[in-house]
């Protein structure tokens, strides 16, 4: 198991040992954690916090609180802990999680699971079908012969993307709801939650704390995705900050996040160039190709599953098409940044999302 920094500290913790330590400062600390903006356009700005985390599916977890009684950090430990048993339920990189089983075996016949991950895999067919395929679980193959071709110095051949097509697309997945069943038409189906996984374990965790009572608290993975709850420094939320894509050591923006979750799509990081072309990691799971018609994606939603999954399909299907899943979907926000027609000013295109959460740095937009 991944070290994490919490088990073998509980004990300093509670006798105050560590706790100084672990108490952010406000302002360029808290920035680290929580990407506060400047002063310069009027966001609001984050105060001291308690901060625990782990690694885990990759990346790091991690859980900001309000300096308070010593039990909350008993309870941050124990949702950490949890993170690690929901990793082993959904990766696909171990033989022995439930995932992989059921990637082994379903081509043989309906096979039964554990009922979270029935329930996530079947929350993520229902995103598929109302994104029209722009989030898509089944994409593991494309996927995977990117990675290999990437490896190789070269890009996929159009043969090899049809090739892996043939076995993509939800409706090879047979859903039995009465028997909570999957069966998968071919050996070669895969499904694949890497891209709604990391926020589908922040809600479950989210849920213990909830359980436990435990209030005001902003827990993250991978600083992409993101849950939030309670209020943080006085303010009506938490304060959370927006990179520009273009320039991603800059913050373009602040979002209070008020009892809800955030999540970020891109290319800007993750990316590679061939015979001079630049390709990003984000696939169109329908044509087997890397999109690049936005600069990022940001969409806020009641959980971090769907924020993960829906940041991912908008930065897949453009902006006329997330406008109008927001339209049907009112619990639903989101900022889309495209590249700029000149210069290096942005024109993001938000929707749902209410003018006194978000702080925009004006200098760095386009004037409208």
């Amino acid at each position: 198991m991944p070290e994490k920094k919490t088990n073998s500290n509980r004990r300093d913790f509670l006798t105050g040992r560590v706790l100084k330590q672990a108490i952010e400062n406000a302002g360029d600390d808290l920035a680290d954690y929580l990407n506060q903006a400047t002063e310069e356009f009027a966001a609001p700005s984050g105060g001291s916090t308690i901060r625990l985390s782990t690694r885990a599916m990759a990346t790091e977890f991690a859980m900001v609180m309000n300096p308070g009684a010593s039990q909350q950090v008993m309870r941050a430990s124990d949702a950490l802990d949890l993170i690690h048993e929901y990793e082993q339920l959904m990766t696909v990189y171990r033989s022995t999680s439930e995932m992989s089983r059921v990637n082994a075996t379903a081509s043989e016949g309906p096979v039964s699971m554990d009922p979270r991950l029935f329930e996530i895999l079947d929350r993520s067919r229902q995103i598929c079908l109302d994104t029209e395929g722009g989030f898509d679980p089944s994409s593991g193959p494309l996927i995977a012969l990117w990675r290999e071709s990437r490896l190789a110095g070269r890009l996929p051949t159009q043969s090899e993307i049809e090739d892996c097509l043939q076995y993509t697309g939800i409706e090879q997945f047979l859903f039995d709801h009465e028997a909570r069943t999957i069966q998968y038409r071919s050996p070669d189906n895969e499904l694949n939650l890497g891209g709604i996984g990391k926020g589908y374990a922040l809600d479950l965790a989210g849920q213990f704390l909830k359980s436990e009572e435990q209030e005001d608290w902003l827990f993250y993975g991978g600083f992409s995705s993101i849950l939030a709850t309670g209020t943080h420094n006085k303010l009506p939320g938490w304060p959370v900050g927006i990179k520009n894509p273009l320039f991603t050591s800059q913050r373009l923006g602040t979002i209070l996040l008020q009892d809800c979750a955030m999540s970020t799509s891109g290319s800007s990081v993750q990316h590679f160039r061939h015979q001079g072309q630049r390709y990003g990691h984000i696939l169109d799971p329908r044509t087997g190709w890397p999109v690049s018609e936005l600069l990022s994606v940001t969409v806020i939603a009641p959980d971090a599953a769907l924020a993960d999954a829906l940041s991912t399909a908008f930065y897949v299907i453009g902006i006329e098409k997330a406008l109008e899943y927001c339209e049907n979907h009112t619990q639903v926000g989101t900022i889309l940044i495209p590249p700029p027609a000149q210069g290096r000013k942005l024109s993001p295109v938000i929707r749902g999302i209410p003018n006194e959460f978000l702080f925009l740095d004006r200098d760095q937009l386009l004037s409208q």
